[in-house]
């Protein structure tokens, strides 16, 4: 069985950073693209940042230089570093891993108010 958790998630004021966590268990996490992706209310899914089995890595451009995505395959977990956060930056952050199928996490929220 299949499951991504994730966690770190909660409200954070403009500025301030966060920390989030996907764990991963029921595949060979070292194998498979992870990837962050948020949902805002009123807004499609979209994604966040991507990493692939070989660490490159790319972001969504209202991201760079401020969310840095990094992965531990001894942990089988990948994390999404947020600094320098914005009211924008609110939404469920989800969690995806991507190889021949798509997995997806529950979801975790992340709330940047003052």
């Amino acid at each position: 069985q299949v499951q991504l958790v994730e966690s770190g998630g909660g409200l954070v004021q403009p500025g301030g950073s966060l920390r989030l966590s996907c764990a991963a268990s029921g595949i060979a996490f070292r194998v498979y693209a992870m990837g962050w992706y948020r949902q805002a209310p009123g807004k499609q899914r979209e994604l966040v940042a991507k990493i692939t089995s070989g660490g490159s890595t790319n972001y969504a451009d209202s991201v760079k230089a401020r969310f840095t995505i990094f992965r531990d395959n001894a942990k089988n977990t990948v994390y999404l570093q947020m600094n320098s956060l914005k009211t924008e930056d609110t939404a469920v952050y989800y969690c995806n891993a991507d190889w021949t199928q798509r997995y997806w996490g529950q979801g975790t929220q992340v709330t940047v108010s003052s």
